[in-house]
């Protein structure tokens, strides 16, 4: 973390508009974890084309709530896009997580997704498909390049805002109107 001084763990990453890889235009990106070595996080605005009806039967967990079933999986990221990551509020001791930051959570392991389809699972959850990884001072370079903004996390955006308004909703926390800024090559 040569550029920066602390860790950006949870903070938002909110995609400016001269950010035009496919795969992370207009995203959010939760960042999970940030040390000298690189740092990892999960997109939190991109719909997969999977419900979590569809992971969880894949999974050959059953659960009977449509509600829960139909809740859309997030594209996570491009970094291991088959393993399943679970953003939520629930401090219990799950068997493979990590606090993110006051209150959020990251989670890999089965269990929290069983405790889900019994409806015992953390009262707010996004499901994501893969995550985003960023080498040594890499994340520090594509800030400094202005890629990114930074944006403290709060449970309100990640879990009560809707999808499509995340990306200006991180924004907005910080005063900035991402629909007036104008990208490198002249687009507004």
């Amino acid at each position: 973390m040569s550029e920066l001084s602390t860790s950006l763990a949870h903070h938002l990453l909110v995609a400016l508009p001269s950010l035009t890889d496919p795969t992370f235009a207009r995203s959010v990106a939760l960042v999970c974890q940030h040390d000298a070595s690189g740092a990892m996080g999960v997109l939190v605005n991109q719909p997969s084309e999977y419900t979590l009806g569809d992971v969880l039967a894949q999974m050959e967990i059953q659960a009977d709530d449509p509600e829960l079933r139909g809740q859309i999986v997030l594209n996570g990221g491009p970094v291991h896009p088959e393993r399943g990551f679970v953003i939520h509020d629930d401090a219990r001791s799950w068997e493979s997580s990590m606090q993110v930051g006051e209150g959020v959570f990251l989670t890999t392991s089965r269990d929290i997704l069983e405790a889900m389809a019994r409806g015992e699972g953390p009262r707010n959850a996004l499901v994501t498909l893969g995550c985003a990884g960023w080498s040594e001072g890499q994340l520090e370079n594509e800030i400094a390049e202005n890629s990114w903004l930074t944006v403290p996390a709060d449970a309100d955006l990640l879990f009560a805002t809707p999808l499509e308004q995340r990306w200006q909703g991180a924004a907005s926390r910080i005063g900035v109107d991402l629909f007036r800024l104008t990208d490198y090559s002249g687009n507004v």
